[in-house]
């Protein structure tokens, strides 16, 4: 484990820095919002780190008291890496950071990496902008399929891949393009299911929410 950097300074935002600033430390958090993961499954879905730079980082991240880990019972017998619930506290600093750098998302360079989780946060912005403030919503992407909590937050799961666990209470067709535009607002959801640009299903009131905006 690394001896812990300071910048040495009686400031609150350099404090939080101590803990955060390091380089995929935060991206770290973003995929722990979906629950409980393995080293594997973080290593896939953070392409560019090295496996010694992400167990140092979670390493740091445990002795900071941003996560935990612990071993599945048999037969996953495998540790897991999970939030604390001050690691799940950086949820509105995650979502912050990713509506001041949407700009940042112009035209998708050749070099760059997707998966289509990436864009829970996002989406979660665009629902509450849209009057959705809770119920489990599936996202369908060309790059894979998503679920999300309107409501989540805290210790609790905020998204997670795969198909929604149960009936969702409201399904969304869209592509990367569409939800890319989002993110920079450029048009809100409701707009985009009335111009067509993202398809809803569901009989919950997140569907009707959306389709009635």
């Amino acid at each position: 484990m690394s001896p812990r950097r300071s910048y040495d300074q009686y400031c609150s935002a350099a404090r939080a820095l101590d803990a955060v600033g390091d380089r995929w430390t935060l991206l770290i958090v973003r995929e722990l919002l979906a629950g409980p993961r393995r080293y594997t499954d973080l290593h896939a879905d953070l392409p560019g780190v090295s496996t010694d730079v992400l167990a140092s980082r979670l390493k740091d991240m445990e002795r900071d008291g941003l996560t935990t880990r612990r071993r599945l019972p048999p037969p996953g017998a495998a540790y897991v890496y999970e939030l604390t619930a001050r690691g799940g506290g950086l949820l509105p600093v995650l979502e912050a950071l990713g509506a001041w750098g949407a700009g940042e998302l112009g035209e998708r360079r050749p070099t760059d990496a997707l998966r289509a989780h990436w864009f829970a946060l996002p989406l979660r912005r665009a629902l509450r902008e849209a009057g959705v403030e809770e119920g489990l919503v599936e996202v369908r992407l060309e790059e894979g399929n998503f679920h999300l909590h309107a409501g989540g937050g805290g210790e609790d799961p905020v998204y997670g891949d795969g198909s929604a666990p149960g009936e969702p209470d409201a399904l969304l067709v869209l592509d990367a393009e569409t939800c890319a535009a989002l993110s920079r607002g450029e048009f809100g959801l409701r707009e985009a299911v009335r111009d067509g640009r993202v398809a809803v299903t569901g009989d919950g009131t997140a569907a009707k929410a959306l389709r009635e905006g």
